[in-house]
């Protein structure tokens, strides 16, 4: 076997539109193929033995076991693959379940598709999942537990935390949309103007100086103090010539922590002579440069979780610990609580695995014990000095059992301080009683409290404290999401994203869009290049500025990595055209359809699929869809068209020379197209196609005809407007236009519009593209013969992995099917390419180049230009 590619889809895309995170490999089975599970001796029963979990695998059976069935009666090894590749995801605590094995128009090479939580975890088990089964066919032994813990390293080194996580996960069970900022733990919520950030449990509205007061304990007992509120009494240091100082204003017995530390470290507790003192204030020093010495308060470690000013979980916090039985060790008895099923490596699980350090050596010296003393039958011993889930604590929920008193004092304490998410650390006898009468005290204020001892106690009822996360960050009323329009199809697209974002635009709108040319806000180019893909729409949804999103979705962003959005409001497709068949498993215009269809399948319910009756494709397409549908049609008497409006729906049409809404048997005329400078006087029937999916898509989002109209009236084809689109440059004796078209509808269609244009002449440059099937490159070539009178070849780029030569030879042979005398020139440098039409164009010659063959060729034509009238 061998892997081909392994790609990792992150959003809607051809397999599922709602499972987003999916593995894609391509596997070979090479000699497999002729050998089915049932064919290698032996191989059921081993795998049953490595992983005989995979017994609950139900498979095509529908019933536990199935899987197993399959693989007795004879299975593909990819399907086998796909399984193993589940289960290991499984076992390292990531619960998966989706998968799909698809054999390709390759005779044995399949498409293994399987669903992750962590992508480099999900990458990593494609390829422990063929070695595995690898080993199995090989019969030899395999260490699966060395791929279960890599697994488990990897999810925890990408996983959000826990705190994080419960906010993502509250997000999106409410439908808010969210991107991961870094590779920690900043998120996005919401798009564009409507975002929010927040780092782990600290918002956007977390107020810094609120944070550093919390950060300088010191400083927080201080204004707690000064505020009446209880406080352990105590003492900062800094120098262990101070410390003498500190045990007669403070007494024994003393705790010591750093100034600035968390989660517990370097923190000594029940400190009761001079010298336990000294090695507890060297301990802190090592996380801090100043020390809190305070008075050891006996009774319970509590927190409360304080948001938006709500007190709205409490909980008893109790250290890592163990209880003695008479006959096990120290150490036996840790190895046996880790093997607490909740108990798991990092956050994976509810409870931490204890592990022994320093502190756990300090609190077993004070009792005179070590890990081989045997405990006592029922002593409990403490084997941390705080009661951190991270370092082996539990919790118990008592949120119920706060005293009114309490809750009216952590609130105002979190008021005082200025956090909107506030964690309380208190030690206290019991919070059923207020702290004034029990003698209890607040020993820290913390900013980005963790939330797991909350979502998940030990013991009581878990609390979802990530909904007031998002009530705050998103009261009713404050919308979360920017309307979004996709645009796909073969030709066309970029035009019409342009003119879609232009009708925005024009109407008061900031908006951002991303095409073939670059990724744009409002008027300014900030990226340049081919920005078709997930990564671009992503970059367009993350800029706070942007109030309305227009997005060119080209086939490869979809197939490389899925959509970058869940959902849209409306979705086009201009037309389904003869255009990188044969790549990508994409061998025919149905296939075609299914990858462009992504885009019509994350359109919202309510929203819109705007269709091209003319192309049957997207017909197709609109069977499928999930949403509301409208046409948009150059023929108002398309059967499609007629029985579309007769049951009441929505088009756009073109007639009697109009551009026209149709709503049942109702017209509304928009704008005669000799208006429409993008048209060119109504004489290229493409342009006409994109106004119409542009007009149709606006005018279903709710803009108004008489703005729609303006605005096609303001959009002028140029190389500012609509750069490599129809750009026509007139020099004094003869014209140049620019047009990317690299297919053969895209031949056609500047080969009607040049039928209309009167030239001494027609020149035409071309080249080949050479990941495109050899039938279509030659097709191009016929289409040029036909509209030229002279072809310039200029191959001077787009060889993807073909031979120079090859390229130019089936253009020949494609120009010789049609006109065999014609004449043909090859020049594969750009440059002097253009220089030689430029020097030898005679007065009234037509220049055509196509293809964008010329390196910036619109860039160079405009110099030529400038140099011509002087400027």
């Amino acid at each position: 076997m061998k892997i081909l590619g392994i790609q990792a889809l992150r959003g809607p895309n051809i397999w599922s539109v709602n499972r987003k995170k999916l593995i894609q490999m391509r596997l070979d089975l090479e000699e497999l193929e002729q050998s089915p599970t049932n064919l290698i001796d032996g191989f059921g029963a081993r795998l049953q033995k490595l992983l005989p979990s995979m017994q609950s695998h139900r498979c095509s059976k529908g019933a536990p076991g199935g899987f197993f069935e399959r693989v007795a009666e004879g299975t593909w090894m990819g399907h086998v693959i796909e399984h193993i590749a589940l289960e290991i995801q499984t076992l390292a605590g990531m619960e998966t379940g989706f998968g799909r094995t698809r054999e390709t128009k390759t005779s044995g090479t399949y498409n293994v598709v399987f669903s992750y939580l962590e992508e480099k975890a999900g990458i990593y088990a494609a390829e422990a999942s063929v070695k595995i089964a690898q080993a199995l066919i090989n019969n030899e032994d395999y260490d699966l537990e060395a791929d279960i813990q890599r697994l488990r390293e990897l999810r925890q080194m990408e996983r959000l935390g826990p705190s994080t996580a419960s906010i993502v996960d509250e997000a999106i069970a409410r439908d808010i949309p969210w991107i991961r900022l870094n590779k920690s733990s900043l998120v996005q919520l919401g798009y564009g103007k409507n975002q929010v950030r927040f780092r782990a449990t600290m918002t956007e509205r977390t107020n810094s100086i609120a944070v550093d007061i919390a950060g300088n304990k010191d400083e927080t007992k201080r204004i707690l103090k000064d505020s009446a509120i209880p406080v352990a009494k105590g003492i900062t240091i800094t120098e262990l010539s101070e410390l003498k100082e500190a045990i007669s204003h403070v007494g024994f017995p003393m705790v010591f922590k750093p100034l600035d530390g968390n989660h517990g470290k370097g923190a000594s507790i029940n400190v009761q002579t001079e010298e336990a003192a000294k090695l507890a204030f060297e301990y802190a020093k090592q996380y801090s440069r100043k020390i809190i010495v305070e008075r050891f308060i006996t009774g319970y470690d509590f927190r409360i979780l304080v948001i938006d000013n709500q007190m709205v979980a409490a909980a008893l916090r109790v250290p890592a610990h163990i209880t003695g039985n008479g006959q096990a060790t120290v150490q036996e008895l840790i190895d046996k609580e880790n093997e607490d099923p909740r108990r798991g490596y990092g956050h994976e699980n509810v409870l931490t695995e204890i592990l022994v350090d320093r502190d756990t050596l300090d609190l077993l010296s004070k009792k005179a014990y070590t890990l081989d003393t045997v405990v006592p039958n029922g002593e409990v011993v403490y084997l941390k000095s705080t009661a951190n889930l991270s370092t082996g604590g539990t919790s118990i929920d008592v949120t119920d059992l706060v005293h009114p008193q309490n809750v009216f004092m952590s609130e105002r304490i979190a008021r005082i301080i200025g956090l909107d998410i506030c964690g309380i650390d208190i030690m206290a006898q019991n919070l059923t009683q207020p702290l004034t009468e029990n003698g209890g005290v607040i020993l820290e204020v913390n900013a980005a409290p963790g939330f797991r001892m909350h979502l998940a106690p030990s013991e009581g009822l878990p609390r979802n404290v990530a909904a007031p996360v998002i009530e705050m960050l998103y009261p009713p009323g404050k919308s979360f999401r920017i309307p979004i329009i996709a645009v796909t199809g073969t030709n066309g697209k970029t035009t019409t994203t342009r003119l879609i974002a232009h009708i925005v635009k024009s109407n008061g709108t900031r908006v951002g869009y991303t095409t073939s040319d670059g990724i744009y806000v409002q008027n300014t180019l900030l990226m340049k290049g081919d920005t078709t893909g997930p990564v671009s729409t992503e970059f367009i949804l993350r800029d706070p500025t942007v109030e309305f999103a227009v997005l060119e979705t080209a086939r490869g962003g979809i197939l490389r990595a899925g959509l970058g959005f869940n959902r849209c409001d409306i979705g086009v497709v201009t037309n389904i055209q003869e255009d990188h068949l044969g790549i990508s498993d994409i061998h025919n215009l149905s296939d075609l359809a299914r990858v462009k269809g992504v885009v019509i399948g994350a359109v919202k319910r309510d929203g819109w699929a705007v269709l091209n009756a003319d192309n049957k494709y997207c017909v197709k397409i609109a069977g499928k869809a999930d949403c509301k549908v409208a046409y948009f049609s150059m023929d108002e008497n398309n059967p499609v068209i007629v029985e579309h409006c007769k049951k009441g729906g929505t088009a756009a049409i073109y007639e009697n020379g109009y551009i026209t809404i149709k709503k049942g048997d109702w017209k509304i005329r928009v704008d005669k197209v000799t208006h429409i400078p993008l048209t060119f006087g109504g004489s290229v029937d493409f342009m006409i196609q994109n106004v119409l999916a542009a007009t149709l898509a606006t005018f279903l989002y709710g803009y108004k005809i008489e703005d729609i109209r303006m605005s096609l009236q303001t959009f002028i084809p140029s190389a500012a407007q609509t750069p490599g689109r129809m750009n026509i440059f007139k020099f004094k004796e003869f014209k140049i236009l620019v047009d990317f078209a690299h297919n053969p509808d895209g031949f056609n269609g500047i080969k009607d519009y040049l039928k209309t244009v009167e030239a001494t002449e027609h020149i035409g440059v071309i080249s080949g593209t050479g990941d495109r099937r050899d039938e279509d490159i030659k097709e191009t070539a016929r289409i040029a013969a036909q509209m030229f009178d002279k072809i310039i070849i200029c191959q001077e780029k787009y060889l993807r992995g073909r031979d120079q030569q090859e390229l130019i030879d089936l253009l020949l042979a494609g120009i010789r099917e049609i006109k065999p005398d014609m004449e043909v020139i090859i020049n594969n440098n750009g440059a002097e390419a253009l220089q030689f039409l430029i020097a030898t164009a005679k007065s009234g010659s037509y220049i055509t180049i196509l293809s964008n063959t010329i390196d910036n060729a619109i860039d160079k034509v405009t110099e030529y230009l400038d140099k011509e009238f002087g400027i």
